[in-house]
C-alpha cells in the first residue's frame, strides 16, 4: 500500500493520502495483534463487537 502512495504522491489529494495511511496503520495493527494471537473491538453493523485479530484479517482484501 505505500508503493501505491509513493507512486501516486504527486497526484493524490491530501486527504487521501491522510486516508491511505491510516488503513495502512490499522492493517499494520491488525496483523501485530494477530501474532500475539489477540483481540481487537470493533464496529460491525452498528454492533461494538470483540473480534480475533486473525479473524479479522480473513475479510481484509488483499494488497
Amino acid at each position: 500500500m505505500l508503493n501505491k502512495l509513493d507512486e501516486k504522491s504527486g497526484s493524490i489529494s491530501f486527504s487521501e493520502r491522510v486516508r491511505l495511511g491510516v488503513q495502512k496503520a490499522l492493517t499494520k495493527l491488525a496483523h501485530e495483534t494477530a501474532e500475539k494471537n489477540g483481540t481487537l473491538v470493533v464496529k460491525i453493523n452498528g454492533e461494538i463487537k470483540e473480534v480475533s485479530a486473525k479473524e479479522l484479517l480473513s475479510t481484509l482484501p488483499k494488497e
